[in-house]
C-alpha cells in the first residue's frame, strides 16, 4: 500500500547516511547526458534566486503550488482541436483594376539588403522610443521589415502572356488574317489571345493572393516603445531605431543590440557607458577574433539566452549580455530586456542568407517540356503547310485569290489548328486551381512549377521531430528505486521544474502534466510547499536544484543526467549497478533519461529513481509511412538525434533500421559509389547537420532520383534550394520558408503525402489535356492537308477558328476535374505521349474521312433530310475532338460536373451552328470530284434528324478510339517508355568526386614571402565530446 504524505517525510527522515560511491562507473549511456546537454533545460525562465517570503494576498502569484496544481487540471492540448477560421481567414485584396500595384514602392527592395543603419538611428530612448513620424520618415529608407522577394509588375505580366513560341505563330496568324481582309476571323483570334491572356493572368494574381494572405496569417508580431507607450505590431512594420521587448517565448523580429534588462530601466546609461568603453561604432557590431582569451569583459549576469540553433546548428541556448547583437528569427528562451534594432529583415544575417538561396533563376523543368511540346508542334505545323503549298502548286492555286482556295488561306487555316494556343494558359489554370486546392490541405504552394516536381518525388527526406514525431515528450517507463513510493518520486520530480506556467520548457511541461497520472503525488505538492530557491538547469553540473520547505522541513530536489544525479548520492554498489543497469537500458532504446534525487535538511541525498521520456510518433505516421511506399515513396529520416533515439522511432514506425551515422557521409574512407549505396539504401541518418542535408539531396539527385527535403531552419535554406522540391515544415524560419518551394503550415507527414497524391492529380489532368491538345493539332493537320490535296476541298477559316475557340473554352474545366493520381512517381514520357496523340489523331483523321466519304453517295450518306458539307464536317470534328478529352483522362474516376458542363455546352453550341449554317458560306466552293447530292442545302442548314446522327457516328468513333487507347496503355513496353532510370551509377565520376570533396587548396608564404598553393588532405577537427 503506498504511504501517505505524512509517512514519505518520516520515511525520508529515517534515511541513514551512506557514503559516496568511490567511482562512477562510465557505462551509463552518453546519450542520455547529450540529451541534456543539447540545451533543454536552459528555456527555463529566469528566475529569482531568492523567493521573497512576504507576498500579499493581492499577488495572483503569491500562492505558487496552487497555480500549479490549476495548471496541471485546466491544461488541454492545443493540438486536440484545430479550428479552421485561423488558417481561412484572408487579408485584404488589393481591387481588380489595380494590376499596377505590383512594383517596388511599398516592398522590400534588393538594395535592401546592402542597407547600412546610421549610427545616430540607434540613440533612441528606451522610456519614449520612437515617434510615428520618425517610423514612417525611416521606413521610406528601409521598406518594410520582411524577407520578400521583388513584386513582379502586373502591366508586364499581362504582356508576357502574349509572348512564346505558339502565341508568336497565332500572332502571325492575325497579320494573315488581317492581310487577306478577314475581318471576322482576325477579331476572332484577337479574341483567342485575350482570353487566354486574360485567364492565365488572372489565375497566377488568384495563386499569388492565396500565398500572400496565408503569409499574413502566420505574420510574426513585437512588441515596441513608441511615443511612450509600449505596443504591439506586426513585426513587418519594424523600422531600425526601434525599441523592441524580448522576452522568453517570442522570436527576435529584427537584429537588435541588448541594451539592459526589462526591470533596469534606468540601465541605459551604463548600456551607452559601456558602447563607449567597447569603441562600438557601427551599429552591426559583429568580432570574431581567433583568440584564446575571453575576449572584452561582459559586465554583469546575461540578461537573456537566444536559441541560436536555426542559424548556426549550437544546441545550447546562447547567453547574451549588454550591447551583444541578437538576430533576426531567433528565440528567446529566457529573460527579458530592451533591445534596439539594428538591421531590418533585409539587411539582417538571415536576410543576406535568404538572398543568396534566392538568388538563382531557376526557369524549371515544366517550362522545358511546354516549350518542347510547343516547337516541336511547331515544326510539324510548318511541314503540313509546306505539304499543303507544293500539292496546291499542281492545282495551280494562286497564293491570294477571291475563293478560299488559296495558299495564304491554306497557312492561315493549318497555323490556327496546329499550334494549341490554349496550351499555356490551360496547363497554368490547372497548376493555379492545383495551389487551391493544396493550400486547402495547409500548404502554400509558393511556385507552381513545383507542384509538377511533387508529383514526380520518389525519395522524401523527413526530419524526425515535429514530422514523423509529435514533438512532444510523454513519461514512458520510470523506474524507481527499491523502497521508494513512485508518487513520491514524481512529486520531487515536479518540485525539481519550473513553475513559470506561461513558458514552461518541454520537460518541465511533461514532468509536471505526468502528475495526471498520479493524482496522490499531485496532491502531495498541493500541501503547503515554498521554494525558497530555484536553480535552473546547469550544463556543467547537469542538473536542476529547488530548495522546498514543507512544514519547516527543508527539502532538496535534484533532477538531471543520471550520472550527475547519480554521483550526488550515496547508493550502495548493488543499487548503483542496477540504477546505470537500467540508465544503459534507457539509452540503448533511445529513451532520454532523468534521474530524480533529494536530500532531506543536511541528511545525505537519496536516489529515488529515473524518468524515461520520449518524444512519440504521431497516431497516424506508421499508417502513412505504408501509404507512402504504396505510392512509391521512398521516406528516409534524417534527424539530429543520436543514432539509439533514431533507430527507435525507426523501429516504432515500421521505417526500417538502416540508420547510419552521418559522419559516414562527409568523414568516411569508402570509395564514392560505396557512399552513394549507402546514402541510396539507408533508412535515415542521425546526428545530421545542415552539410549532411545538402550530401545526401546532392547524392541522391546524382543517380538520377527526384528527392523532396522538409527543412525548417535558416541553416536548412541551401538543402531546401538544392533538392527538386523543398518543403518548409510548419515553424519554420521565414529564411527557410523563402528557400523553399512549398510552405507547410499544418504539422506531420501526412499532410505532405496528401499534397504528393494531389500534386499527382493536378499532373494527370495536365497530361490529359496535352495528350488531347497535340491529338486533336494532328486530327485538323492530317484531314485538311490531305483534302486539301486530294479534293480541293478545306473547312472555312470562319469555323476552323470557331472549333480552335471551342476546344479551348472546353478543356478550361480540366483544372476542375475529378482526376486519379498514380501509384509510382510520375514523368512526363514525352515518347509514349507522342506515339498515343499520334495514333488519336490518326484515328479522328480516319473517322472524319469516313463520314466525309458518305457525303459523295447519291442518297447523301448521313444526311436525313437536307445539310451541308461544311456544317456536318464541323459539327463531327467538334463533337470527336471535345469528346476526346473523356479518353485521355482515364476511366479510373468518373469526370467532374464542370468539365461535363462545359463540354456538353460546346456540343450544343456547335449543333446550333450546323443547324442553322453559321459561317458555313451556303453550299461553298465544289470539292474536286464534288458532291452531288440533292439534299445539299442552299444556305448552309443542317435538319435535326442528320444532327442526331452525327452525334451517333461521333459516339461510336469514340468508343472505338477509348478502345484502342486503353489496350495502348496497358501494353507493358509503352507503359515504361521514356520513363528514366531512377537509380543510375556511374562509379567512376562518384569516386572522382568523393575524393575531391576530400582534398583542399592550402596557401602559405615561403620564406622571401612569396605565395605558395598545394594540394592537401582536408583535416577533420573533432570537437571534444
Amino acid at each position: 500500500m503506498a504511504p501517505n504524505f505524512k509517512k514519505i517525510k518520516v520515511f525520508g527522515r529515517r534515511q541513514s547516511a551512506m557514503a559516496h560511491p568511490n567511482s562512477i562507473d562510465t557505462t551509463i549511456a552518453m546519450a542520455s547526458d547529450q540529451d541534456l546537454e543539447a540545451g533543454s533545460f536552459l528555456t527555463e525562465n529566469q528566475r529569482n534566486n531568492a523567493v521573497d517570503t512576504n507576498n500579499s494576498g493581492d499577488n495572483p502569484y503569491s500562492d505558487e503550488y496552487t497555480a500549479l496544481i490549476r495548471y496541471v487540471d485546466t491544461y488541454r492540448d492545443p493540438n486536440a482541436e484545430v479550428g479552421e477560421e485561423d488558417f481561412s481567414q484572408q487579408v485584404q485584396k488589393k481591387p481588380w483594376w489595380a494590376f499596377w500595384g505590383g512594383g517596388k514602392s511599398g516592398y522590400a527592395r534588393a538594395a535592401l539588403s546592402d542597407f547600412e543603419t546610421p549610427s545616430d538611428w540607434l540613440n533612441t530612448d528606451i522610456k519614449e522610443g520612437l515617434s510615428s513620424m520618425e517610423v514612417e520618415r525611416r521606413r521610406k529608407f528601409t521598406g518594410w521589415n520582411e524577407l520578400s522577394t521583388e513584386k513582379e509588375n502586373m502591366l508586364l505580366k499581362f504582356i508576357g502572356f502574349f509572348r512564346g513560341p505558339v502565341l508568336y505563330v497565332m500572332e502571325v496568324a492575325v497579320i494573315i488574317a488581317l492581310g487577306l481582309q478577314d475581318w471576322l476571323d482576325a477579331g476572332i483570334i484577337i479574341g483567342i489571345l485575350l482570353l487566354n491572356a486574360v485567364v492565365g493572368w488572372y489565375q497566377e494574381k488568384q495563386a499569388a493572393d492565396v500565398v500572400a494572405s496565408l503569409k499574413g496569417d502566420i505574420a510574426m508580431k513585437a512588441r515596441v516603445v513608441r511615443d511612450g507607450k509600449e505596443i504591439e505590431i506586426k513585426a513587418r512594420e519594424l523600422v531600425p531605431g526601434d525599441i523592441i521587448i524580448i522576452e522568453e517565448g517570442h522570436v527576435v523580429a529584427g537584429d537588435a543590440r541588448l541594451i539592459c534588462e526589462y526591470d533596469n530601466p534606468e540601465g541605459q546609461a551604463q548600456y551607452q557607458a559601456e558602447l563607449t568603453a567597447q569603441d562600438v561604432t557601427s551599429p552591426r557590431r559583429e568580432k570574431f577574433e581567433e583568440t584564446d582569451d575571453e575576449g572584452t569583459p561582459h559586465i554583469g549576469h546575461a540578461i537573456v539566452a537566444i536559441d541560436q540553433s536555426a542559424i548556426t546548428g549550437e544546441s545550447l541556448a546562447v547567453d547574451k549580455y549588454m550591447t551583444d547583437t541578437v538576430y533576426y528569427t531567433t528565440g528567446c528562451k529566457r529573460g527579458k530586456a530592451y533591445g534596439v534594432v539594428t538591421a531590418g529583415a533585409q539587411a539582417s544575417f538571415v536576410g543576406k542568407t535568404a538572398s543568396l538561396v534566392q538568388g538563382a533563376k531557376d526557369s524549371g523543368h515544366f517550362k522545358a517540356i511546354m516549350d518542347s511540346i510547343g516547337t516541336t508542334l511547331l515544326v510539324v505545323v510548318v511541314f503540313w503547310i509546306l505539304t499543303a503549298w507544293i500539292g496546291g502548286f499542281y492545282r495551280n492555286l494562286h497564293i491570294v485569290r477571291e475563293s478560299s482556295n488559296n495558299l495564304l488561306t491554306y497557312a492561315l487555316i493549318l497555323l490556327i489548328i496546329g499550334v494549341p494556343v490554349g496550351l499555356p494558359v490551360v496547363t497554368t489554370t490547372t497548376l493555379a486551381v492545383g495551389a487551391a486546392y493544396l493550400a486547402k490541405e495547409k500548404a502554400i504552394v509558393q511556385k507552381l512549377t513545383a507542384i509538377e516536381s511533387l508529383a514526380g518525388v520518389d525519395i522524401l527526406c523527413s526530419d524526425k521531430t515535429g514530422t514523423l514525431t509529435a514533438n512532444q515528450l510523454s513519461v514512458r517507463e520510470p523506474f524507481v528505486m527499491e523502497g521508494v513510493d513512485i508518487n513520491w518520486m514524481m512529486a520531487v520530480a515536479a518540485l525539481a521544474s519550473s513553475h513559470n506556467i506561461k513558458a514552461l520548457d518541454p520537460i518541465d511541461k511533461i514532468t509536471i502534466l505526468t502528475l495526471k497520472r498520479y493524482p496522490k503525488a499531485k496532491e502531495m505538492i498541493s500541501e503547503g510547499w515554498k521554494t525558497e530557491k530555484f536553480t535552473p538547469f546547469d550544463p556543467v553540473s547537469k542538473r536542476i536544484t529547488a530548495v522546498c520547505t514543507h512544514n519547516g522541513v527543508r527539502y532538496t530536489c535534484a533532477k538531471g543526467a543520471p550520472k550527475a544525479v547519480l554521483a550526488l548520492t550515496s547508493c550502495s554498489e548493488e543499487q548503483a549497478a542496477l540504477f546505470k543497469e537500467k540508465a544503459t537500458e534507457f539509452a540503448r532504446r533511445g529513451f532520454r533519461s532523468l534521474a530524480v534525487a533529494v536530500q532531506e535538511e543536511d541528511g545525505p541525498w537519496e536516489m529515488l529513481g529515473m524518468i524515461s521520456l520520449f518524444d512519440p510518433p504521431r497516431a497516424d505516421t506508421a499508417q502513412t509511412i505504408a501509404e507512402a511506399q504504396a505510392l512509391g515513396l521512398s521516406v528516409k529520416m534524417l534527424t539530429g538525434d543520436a543514432i539509439a533515439i533514431a533507430k527507435e522511432t525507426c523501429r516504432m514506425l515500421a521505417l526500417g533500421t538502416r540508420v547510419y551515422n552521418s559522419d559516414k557521409l562527409l568523414h568516411s574512407d569508402m570509395a564514392g559509389t560505396a557512399i552513394h549505396d549507402l546514402c541510396e539504401r539507408a533508412d535515415g541518418f542521425a546526428e545530421v547537420f545542415p552539410e549532411h542535408k545538402y550530401q545526401v539531396v546532392e547524392m541522391l539527385q546524382q543517380r538520377g532520383h527526384l528527392t523532396a527535403m522538409t527543412g525548417d531552419g535558416v541553416n536548412d535554406a541551401p538543402s531546401l534550394k538544392k533538392s527538386d522540391c523543398g518543403i518548409a515544415v510548419e515553424g519554420a524560419t521565414e529564411a527557410a520558408q523563402a528557400a523553399a518551394d512549398i510552405v507547410f503550415l499544418a504539422p506531420g507527414l501526412s499532410t505532405i503525402v496528401s499534397a504528393i497524391k494531389i500534386s499527382r492529380q493536378i499532373f494527370q489532368r495536365m497530361k490529359a489535356y496535352i495528350q488531347y491538345r497535340i491529338a486533336l493539332c494532328l486530327h485538323l493537320e492530317i484531314y485538311l492537308v490531305t483534302s486539301m490535296i486530294i479534293i480541293d476541298e478545306t473547312i472555312r477559316a470562319d469555323l476552323i477558328v470557331f472549333l480552335a475557340l471551342f476546344a479551348d473554352l472546353a478543356t478550361i474545366a480540366v483544372a476542375y476535374d475529378t482526376a486519379h493520381y498514380e501509384k509510382r512517381p510520375v514523368e512526363w514520357q514525352l515518347p509514349k505521349i507522342w506515339i498515343i496523340s499520334i495514333v488519336l489523331g490518326a484515328l479522328l483523321a480516319v473517322g472524319t474521312w469516313i463520314l466525309r466519304g458518305t457525303l459523295w453517295l447519291p442518297d447523301g450518306g448521313v444526311i436525313q433530310e437536307y445539310g451541308s458539307v461544311q456544317e456536318i464536317i464541323f459539327l463531327q470534328v467538334s463533337l470527336t475532338e471535345n469528346w476526346l478529352i473523356f479518353v485521355t483522362r482515364g476511366f479510373e474516376t468518373m469526370p467532374s460536373w464542370q468539365l461535363v458542363s462545359a463540354i456538353f455546352g460546346v456540343d450544343i453550341l456547335a449543333s446550333v451552328f450546323a443547324g442553322f449554317g453559321w459561317f458555313s458560306g451556303g453550299l461553298g466552293e465544289p470539292s474536286s470530284p464534288a458532291s452531288l447530292s440533292s439534299k445539299l442545302s442552299q444556305n448552309g442548314a443542317t435538319d435535326i434528324l442528320t444532327i442526331v446522327v452525327i452525334w451517333v457516328y461521333s459516339i461510336a468513333c469514340v468508343i472505338v478510339i477509348a478502345i484502342i487507347y486503353q489496350v495502348m496503355t496497358r501494353m507493358r513496353s509503352l507503359n515504361d517508355l521514356g520513363r528514366k532510370k531512377r537509380s543510375a551509377q556511374d562509379t567512376m565520376m562518384e569516386n572522382i568526386l568523393t575524393h575531391l570533396s576530400k582534398v583542399a587548396l592550402e596557401h602559405e608564404r615561403d620564406e622571401r614571402g612569396g605565395d605558395r598553393f598545394y594540394i592537401a588532405q582536408k583535416q577533420v577537427v573533432e570537437e571534444e565530446e
